[in-house]
């Protein structure tokens, strides 16, 4: 396996969630680098090369579909999107926009592991 499918971003604006998001995909083996907001999360997906990106919607600054957006015009990386829009049209427009999946918080760790 490709050492960067080892490394996963996590991005989400609550410590707490990127902490615990941390602690699960830690014991799986994998490489984890957290973003807080979704400028530092745009300059850490475009400047490395990840697995996957965990990416909140909801993020201070430019938020999360701005950051898949502009993120899909250079990279394909898979992304799994992490909100509390759980609502159809909130799904759709994230899989309009390029995301490969998406978990509806309050969601467990395990399913985020499983998916």
């Amino acid at each position: 396996m490709a050492e960067h499918l080892n490394r996963i971003l996590v991005v989400d604006d609550e410590e707490r969630i990127r902490r615990l998001l941390k602690m699960y995909l830690e014991k799986e083996g994998y490489e984890i680098d957290e973003a807080e907001d979704g400028e530092i999360a745009l300059r850490k997906a475009t400047a490395n090369d990840y697995g996957l990106i965990l990416l909140d919607v909801m993020l201070p600054g430019i938020d999360g579909i701005e950051v898949l957006t502009r993120l899909r015009g250079v990279k394909s990386t898979p992304v799994l999107m992490l909100t509390a829009k759980g609502g159809e049209i909130n799904r759709v427009q994230g899989f309009e926009m390029g995301a490969d999946d998406y978990v509806v918080k309050p969601f467990s760790p395990r399913e985020v592991i499983y998916r």
